[in-house]
């Protein structure tokens, strides 16, 4: 899609998302307009201090569907409902030309069908995955942001909660230390890393491959150094793992447990002189990750009255995978975005959800078509799957951190998404949204899940 770039320039502005379950709602994607999003109140026009906030609520139902059988973790055939609420408020401070201090307050309540659980795309970016979790506020984020100069030739930048500066040098390093999320700054995409605006499928928003260094919440603690040049733009960040699957306490001995990820981006122009970005990604984790394959062993060995993933002592393995990711914009108003993504699949599952290899393709537009440029819409496809040691694991009983039907039948899962956001007034955005789950939990016995959601989102 992107083949035969003449090379353009590299710019990026992540997006405001935290990516794992508590999502952190993000920066206004770019699909409507180069015009501000239209908020409550007006933000301040010194790019010395930012303050804003988000709020953010789903709603989602689904009927019932044919199950024969279900188990531990599967998400419940019976009809049901539920509501998340996400509220975030996000604070910033320039300290020089070059220095910013940024901190994000955020508190999060409410529940997600199923409660997470069942789904490798589960229908909701903003949902936990451990309801027990304190609801008080937390600081979601606090990073010092350094910037470091290599060339005299500066350009326009578009402030974010992310970065405060109103001009950036073309060529530059950038280094970001504290506690983030990785999925602020990596896999992003303007048409689909948004559950503010876009989608809200956790493997629509995300790669579902990325299994990104995490606690519950969706943040850690780490290191990040960007180089950024006219044509392109490579990152690196350095990250703590989690003590346990899903958890939320951090580990802190790097020599034990940590993660290292890496992103080159390209930007150029491939279709009627529209900008085009491809991202290429990698990761290596090191973490108390089980294997798939020797909980299957012992299990069969009589060792184990089940597969138990966690039935090991104290231990560093390695989890590695890639990913690629493109949007190409086709005119001023819709482009078409994708991804693919996969990890090695013999270690568990262990910060993000439970997919293996995937691959996304979808299309985003804005309402300017329609005399509506701060309306949004988008429709997309992807299918997820998992290895055959994890398709076994998962077939004699085991329980991963959400999959476990007692038993499988095992089918990729495929989830199609859509949605409609509307503008009704300053930073009031209420959407609509479809999902269909076909073999839920890669399992082919149930399903499929229908989806309807509503969500109203308010810019303050």
């Amino acid at each position: 899609m992107l083949g035969g770039f003449s090379i353009g320039a590299a710019e990026l502005r992540a997006q405001d998302s935290p990516r794992v379950q508590d999502q952190a709602p993000k920066v206004p994607d770019s699909t409507a307009d180069a015009d501000p999003v239209p908020a409550m109140f007006s933000h301040p026009e010194s790019d010395r201090w930012w303050i804003s906030g988000q709020a953010n609520w789903i709603s989602q139902w689904h009927p019932s569907f044919h199950s024969p059988y279900q188990g531990v973790n599967s998400l419940p055939p019976q009809a049901q409902d539920a509501t998340s609420r996400v509220l975030t408020l996000f604070t910033g401070v320039r300290l020089t030309g070059t220095t910013e201090l940024l901190c994000d307050v955020q508190e999060s309540a409410g529940h997600g069908i199923g409660e997470a659980l069942g789904l490798a795309g589960e229908t909701n970016l903003d949902v936990v995955r451990n309801p027990t979790l304190s609801k008080a506020p937390y600081i979601a984020r606090l990073m010092w942001h350094q910037i470091i100069p290599l060339s005299k030739e500066s350009a326009t930048s578009a402030r974010t909660p992310f970065s405060l500066f109103s001009t950036l040098p073309v060529r530059r390093l950038e280094l970001r230390f504290g506690k983030f999320g990785m999925a602020d700054f990596f896999d992003t995409n303007t048409y689909g890393s948004d559950s503010t605006f876009q989608f809200m499928n956790w493997t629509v928003d995300n790669s579902g491959a990325y299994d990104y260094a995490a606690d519950t919440r969706g943040f850690t603690f780490g290191a990040m150094l960007e180089y950024h040049e006219r044509h392109w733009a490579v990152r690196f960040a350095e990250g703590l793992m989690p003590k346990v699957a899903n958890g939320i306490h951090l580990d802190a001995d790097v020599s034990r447990a940590r993660a290292e990820n890496v992103e080159f981006e390209l930007h150029g122009t491939a279709i009627r002189h529209q900008e085009g970005i491809i991202r290429f990604l990698s990761f290596v984790n090191h973490a108390n990750m089980g294997s798939y394959r020797e909980a299957v062993d012992n299990f069969l060995a009589g060792k184990t009255a089940k597969p138990d993933i966690t039935a090991h002592p104290l231990q560093t393995t390695v989890k590695y995978g890639f990913g690629a990711n493109f949007e190409q914009p086709l005119n001023d108003w819709m482009g078409v975005f994708g991804r693919w993504g996969w990890n090695e699949g013999r270690h568990e599952s262990f910060a993000y959800t439970e997919v293996d290899e995937t691959a996304e393709i979808g299309i985003g537009a804005s309402g300017k078509r329609w005399r509506r440029k701060f309306d949004r819409a988008g429709l997309v496809f992807v299918t997820n799957g998992i290895s055959r040691d994890h398709q076994q694991y998962l077939a004699l009983g085991g329980l991963g951190f959400l999959l476990g039907d007692g038993r499988l039948n095992y089918g990729r899962e495929n989830v199609i998404e859509t949605y409609y956001t509307l503008h009704v007034w300053r930073g009031i955005y209420p959407s609509f949204g479809l999902q269909h789950i076909n073999n839920p939990g890669y399992n082919r016995a149930r399903g499929p899940v229908i989806v309807p959601t509503l969500r109203l989102h308010v810019e303050f």
